[in-house]
């Protein structure tokens, strides 16, 4: 399992013209699913993510977690983060996990967050999301379960 989590001042996913989630100071996560991961996969990166200390403190320091600053996480499944660009120049998936898969994977990495004590909106799972954000920093970490 692959995650993008950005720093953010603000996040929003818009489906169809209309904002379906939004958050305020707090991580932005682009979530990948890989064909192997599991349920332990997605309870790791969960608790990684949610105890990351990458908000600063009174002394500029990158010390405090969203939980201490009181953000949210926005959680968007993006199965593009498994793309192989090593042939070619079209991606190849196959290593994304399949939907039947990969939702219920991700629906547990929500619930994870959930169970820390943080608030997490979610985007749709396979629809066509317009994602806005302000990158706060900008601070972008990539953190996998492997």
């Amino acid at each position: 399992m692959r995650a993008v989590v950005q720093r953010v001042k603000y996040a929003s996913v818009t489906i169809d013209e209309k904002v379906v989630s939004k958050i305020d100071n707090g991580f932005l996560v682009l979530l990948g699913v890989h064909e192997d991961d599991t349920e332990n996969d997605a309870e790791y990166l969960a608790k990684k993510c949610s105890g990351m200390r990458i908000f600063e403190d009174d002394e500029e320091k990158m010390n405090l977690s969203v939980k201490d600053v009181e953000g949210s996480f926005l959680v968007v499944s993006n199965f593009t983060l498994y793309a192989d660009c090593r042939k070619g120049n079209r991606p190849s998936f196959v290593n994304a996990a399949r939907p039947e898969k990969a939702i219920p994977l991700y629906e547990k990495f929500v619930s994870c967050v959930r169970e820390n004590g943080i608030e997490c909106q979610t985007g749709e799972f396979g629809a066509d999301m317009k994602v806005e954000l302000l990158n706060d920093g900008p601070v972008t970490i990539v953190i996998e379960s492997v």
